[in-house]
């Protein structure tokens, strides 16, 4: 070899695939989300997603995670997220929810109405960031931190701050959590004080109370009956969470209501992608071809996703981001807590 081909430079190993820079992140999140439905199962009253973002806050926030897991996180916290989204269709078979009637559909579509107008309100009153009130008012409105997660998802695509709009929806998130729990044992303790009939109480849970899981659980409370009720209108409302993402993403488009939108660049499709998938999960669901067995492995499926996605969520969570929130959310909660309830007991009395 002469001396001058010795001094060429050595050419660098290729680079490991893109791809291979998720597994570390995609890993953890994934077993974190798993460990948060365990332990779910094992405390009725412990629900995944607050356990998951406590979890990936306590972890962020100690400095445990270092910088090979982030990639992963990103794409858990996206990606992992919308295929949660998706797969919670297949828990919804129309024919089911428009057995319900024109009525009670009615009383769902008023709740969510009702729930996001009301909430975009106050938080303007409130003098809440655009984007916290944004997500508060749709996951009180529609299906709890499902819906809190597809409308950040949606504020993502606009070219939101990142790091902050984490922390937002982590608040809500937690919100979502601790009023909807709140809500499992005092909703069947007001309805037999007001001498409710099981399906009206039913119809009352499924329009009022903020994750189906909550819903099932003071279902259970309320007897069989009520139970079937409650799913079938709580169903309802996340079938609602399509247009809603739809109308959302239209007034992003406008750019007059984005909050931190980007400047430029293309727009985002009117229906985002996971929202499609989700509508063809509902109506594969409707088909009524998928086994029951297949249907209850999607389900714990489901979960799982949506764990992880809560606990790449909860890294993303600064303590001195929160603590600059203060009260406000809480007031736009425990507000938002009394109109939907509200409404929703309105309208099981009236389509009893």
């Amino acid at each position: 070899m002469s001396p001058r081909s010795a001094l060429r430079p050595v050419p660098a190993l290729p680079a490991p695939p893109q791809r291979r820079r998720l597994l570390p992140g995609l890993g953890l999140g994934l077993g974190a989300g798993a460990i948060a439905v365990a332990a779910g199962a094992a405390v009725p009253a412990a629900s995944p997603a607050l356990v998951a973002i406590v979890l990936g806050a306590g972890l962020a926030n100690t400095g445990v995670l270092g910088p090979a897991v982030r990639p992963g996180l990103d794409a858990t916290a996206t990606t992992v997220l919308r295929a949660g989204i998706v797969l919670l269709g297949l828990q919804l078979a129309l024919g089911d929810v428009l057995a319900l009637g024109p009525a009670v559909l009615g009383v769902m579509a008023a709740v969510v109405a009702l729930g996001i107008g009301a909430g975009l309100l106050l938080g303007r009153l409130l003098r809440l960031p655009p984007m916290l009130t944004i997500l508060i008012s749709c996951g009180f409105s529609i299906c709890g931190a499902a819906a809190v997660a597809a409308t950040a998802g949606t504020l993502a695509a606009q070219g939101s701050e990142r790091e902050r709009l984490r922390a937002h929806t982590a608040t809500a998130v937690a919100l979502v959590v601790v009023v909807g729990t709140a809500m499992i044992p005092l909703l069947p303790l007001a309805a037999g004080a007001l001498g409710l009939a099981p399906q009206t109480a039913g119809t009352w849970a499924g329009a009022s109370i903020l994750e189906v899981a909550q819903v099932v659980a003071a279902g259970s409370l309320l007897g069989p009956e009520a139970l079937d009720a409650a799913v079938l209108v709580k169903l309802g409302r996340v079938l609602l969470l399509a247009p809603v993402i739809a109308a959302l993403t239209l007034a992003l488009r406008s750019r007059s209501a984005a909050p931190g939108a980007a400047e430029g660049g293309a727009r985002p499709p009117l229906v985002p992608v996971f929202v499609i998938g989700f509508l063809l999960a509902v109506l594969v669901r409707s088909s009524g071809l998928v086994p029951p067995a297949v249907l209850g492995a999607a389900q714990l499926v489901q979960s799982v996703l949506l764990a992880a996605a809560m606990f790449a969520l909860g890294t993303g969570v600064r303590w001195a981001l929160l603590r600059q929130v203060g009260g406000r959310p809480v007031a736009l909660a425990l507000a938002l807590g009394v109109i939907v309830t509200g409404t929703g007991l309105l309208g099981a009395v009236l389509t009893a």
